[in-house]
């Protein structure tokens, strides 16, 4: 490894069928006002949301409620929520759902004590909050596996008036304080965003694995999380109610972005920044929309990591490669990619996600791009994977 690097994860996970039990201990570490965040229902229909109250009841907490985060969750939605953490002097921001949820949380934590613009400095300049600033404590209780949200600082927000679609990695003051990860939860969601959570895993570990040539430890435990998730996979889209499958999956997930295989690495997060834009102007979910360019973006990435791609398609896809050239090799891993991703059921293009070819130049423009991995992306070049993606 040739990287520096300092490692600090303060998240505590509870894990399991009896997580849920622990939030009760986990509520005498703070105050009594509690702002609970909820998608748009569905945790009411599964009854998780019951649960979630009895406890806080139980506990004597206020509770200030804020359904309706949406997949996706805009910075129209995060100013309500912001508005309600200070009109009410929130201790606790309380998660309950998906990686969006948690996403939106953090956000909330970030700017409910920034006395100014905070879409504009926290997101668009990508500053964290000075020292000093109040955050507000985050807790999340995950009913979706994949974004990796709650073991991590990150929070992506959409801007729809102007299309954009940011996210921000905060520093370790924003990691949620506790998680709660009970893999019965995620069978409650459809399987479309099963299969949606489970492509975002995979690319969160691509995005960091195909970057730098040295040997490294992280590329090691990202080939172990990529062929077990490939496995659990097959498991859960064939019985979504495969508990050891989605088991499985929730626990790579947390350890696809919790920071730990991305250390000494440069990293590629282009495939996310492309996606971003792509789910700005056709609302699909966040893996849909990273799998219909995927392909493209890796296609073009191949040429310059090789040897990477000699070694995804090895290890990870078990080609032999025996009286193959290297780029057969990597070529053919790639199409091991493909052809489980049409075995999960994931869109290969952005038309079937809703783009059209006159969203391409608003897509291009809404996509940030930067040196990473492989590629030195120009915004022409974007264009061009976007049309190769149609």
């Amino acid at each position: 490894m040739q990287g520096n690097f300092s490692y600090h994860n303060p998240t505590k996970l509870y894990f399991g069928e009896e997580s849920l039990n622990y939030l009760k201990d986990e509520l005498k570490n703070y105050g009594p006002i509690v702002l609970l965040n909820y998608g748009s229902g569905s945790v009411k229909r599964n009854g998780i949301y019951d649960q979630v109250l009895a406890i806080l009841n139980e506990a004597g907490k206020t509770i200030v409620e804020n359904p309706g985060v949406m997949s996706n969750p805009t910075l129209e939605k995060l100013h309500e929520g912001v508005k309600l953490a200070r009109e009410n002097e929130i201790d606790l921001i309380l998660s309950l759902g998906g990686g969006s949820v948690c996403d939106y949380s953090k956000g909330v934590a970030a700017a409910a004590a920034y006395d100014g613009d905070y879409w504009d400095q926290f997101w668009l300049k990508q500053q964290d909050p000075e020292k000093g600033q109040k955050i507000l404590p985050v807790g999340c209780i995950l009913t979706m596996a994949g974004t990796g949200s709650e073991m991590n600082g990150g929070s992506v927000i959409t801007d729809t008036e102007h299309m954009l679609k940011v996210g921000h990695v905060f520093d370790d003051r924003l990691m949620p304080k506790f998680s709660i990860l009970n893999p019965k939860f995620t069978m409650t969601v459809p399987e479309n965003q099963m299969k949606a959570g489970i492509y975002d895993i995979m690319n969160h570990i691509m995005e960091q694995y195909f970057s730098d040539t040295d040997d490294n430890t992280s590329d090691y435990l990202s080939e172990g999380l990529m062929r077990g998730l490939i496995v659990a996979s097959r498991k859960a889209v064939k019985n979504p109610q495969d508990y050891e499958a989605r088991s499985n999956i929730m626990w790579t997930a947390t350890w696809a972005l919790n920071t730990l295989i991305g250390l000494g690495k440069r990293q590629d997060w282009m495939v996310h920044m492309i996606g971003h834009s792509v789910g700005a102007w056709t609302h699909a979910p966040h893996g849909y929309a990273l799998a219909s360019v995927s392909m493209a973006y890796y296609r073009r990435a191949m040429k310059p990591g090789l040897q990477k791609f000699v070694r995804f398609a090895k290890n990870v896809w078990d080609i032999q490669g025996e009286g193959m050239t290297d780029e057969q090799i990597a070529q053919a891993g790639l199409e091991a990619l493909k052809s489980w991703m049409v075995e999960v059921g994931l869109p290969l293009t952005i038309s079937e996600l809703g783009a059209t070819d006159d969203m391409i130049p608003g897509i291009t423009a809404g996509t940030i791009c930067y040196p990473a991995g492989y590629l030195d992306l120009k915004p022409e070049d974007i264009t061009e994977i976007l049309k190769e993606s149609m």
